[in-house]
């Protein structure tokens, strides 16, 4: 034990000893979080361009259908063919696209209504809001078809009835926390980059001092290769989780940026993803044979997995195919926690992402451990 605090304690003399290493490991959590303002921007006046691609004509169901829409709160339309629908989709034009087929209101009448296609690459935020207003309103044509009981006069008295009736209404403003919560996410995304970056530099602290010799000047002293291995781990783990606390604090108190959910909560998932973090860059530190080779494999592995976990941006922007891959990935494990928990639900609900986590932190654990014991030339650090 006196041995390991020894190494801990000339683990962070040696890792601290230059400004540059604390501006590195104490600015990455502001980093991420000014990246995350700067991208996901502010939520002042937030209107959505949608763009209509009408295939049904002029009949008076879809008519209204997209007036309805049009009346929505922050709701800009635009009527446009299909295929320049797509180019202003792609350009970002839009944010979404509503495409009523040709024979909706038919359809509407007959009491099975086609679906609406709604086309959209910026994420489910702004699809989801018109989606919702949209099946409501649908809904109640299609209660409208149904008591007329397939009669078309019928629905049309009863369609006139249901426009001109007057209901009470009494309107209240609740604060928008959607674009502070959007932040919140983007910044857990980013930092959770970040958290690997900085895992692996710190365990690449193995093997630069097994090529400048440090090691075996200390294993030559009565300190035992075990501890020397535990103090480069719990001081990894000790500059994450401060990271972690840091950026939770800066978030909230500085930036103003609420997560939509408990901080303890959010601390803990973090914690447990920095225990993923520090086991994956030892499981890459055990198969590189020196600090450049351990660089590449961290450069090949960290940052495109994140891309497709969806730590930068929508994973729903992607293929299909795609979005199946974030599945064996941590980093999305710890988004779809942090994304539920977002929305209200029970901690019980995020139970199976927290034990993913802890299976990766175990997997990429056991993979270091075997493969330092196997590895010839990293047998003084076992």
């Amino acid at each position: 034990m006196r041995d390991t605090l020894w190494l801990i304690r000339k683990t962070l003399i040696s890792t601290f000893k230059t400004y540059k290493n604390w501006l590195f490991y104490l600015g990455l959590p502001l980093l991420a979080i000014l990246l995350a303002i700067m991208t996901r921007g502010h939520s002042e006046d937030v209107r959505v361009n949608i763009g209509i691609v009408n295939e049904d004509g002029k009949q008076a169901i879809t008519l209204d259908t997209i007036a309805f829409i049009g009346g929505m709160h922050s709701t800009n339309l635009v009527e446009l063919p299909k295929e320049e629908a797509d180019e202003q989709i792609i350009a970002g034009d839009l944010d979404a696209a509503l495409i009523f087929p040709a024979g909706f209101s038919q359809t509407v009448k007959s009491g099975n209504p086609e679906s609406v296609r709604i086309v959209s690459v910026k994420g489910t935020e702004a699809s989801d809001y018109v989606k919702a207003n949209l099946n409501r309103y649908i809904d109640n044509m299609t209660l409208i078809s149904k008591a007329a009981g397939g009669s078309e006069s019928k629905f049309d008295r009863l369609y006139a009835e249901y426009k001109a009736s007057d209901f009470p209404l009494s309107a209240e403003t609740l604060q928008d926390r959607s674009a502070g919560h959007a932040q919140a996410y983007q910044s857990i995304g980013y930092l959770a980059v970040l958290m690997l970056f900085a895992a692996g530099n710190l365990s690449g602290i193995l093997l630069k001092e097994r090529e400048n010799r440090t090691y075996r000047r200390i294993m030559a002293s009565p300190v035992s290769a075990r501890s020397y291995v535990s103090s480069n781990i719990i001081v990894n783990l000790a500059v994450i989780v401060a990271q972690v606390a840091l950026t939770l604090g800066v978030m909230t108190q500085i930036f103003g940026v609420k997560p939509g959910l408990p901080l303890g909560v959010a601390f803990f998932l973090l914690c447990l993803y920095a225990l993923v973090a520090v086991s994956l860059s030892l499981a890459v530190a055990a198969f590189a044979k020196s600090s450049m080779e351990a660089g590449a494999l961290q450069q090949m592995l960290f940052f495109p997995t994140s891309l497709l976990a969806g730590c930068m941006f929508p994973i729903a922007a992607m293929p299909q195919a795609m979005q199946s891959i974030a599945y064996f990935l941590p980093q999305y494990w710890l988004l779809e926690a942090f994304g539920k928990l977002q929305l209200g639900v029970a901690l019980a609900e995020v139970i199976p992402s927290v034990l993913i986590l802890v299976s990766f932190a175990i997997f990429f654990s056991l993979t270091a451990v075997y493969k330092f014991g196997r590895n010839q030339d990293a047998r003084s650090f076992i």
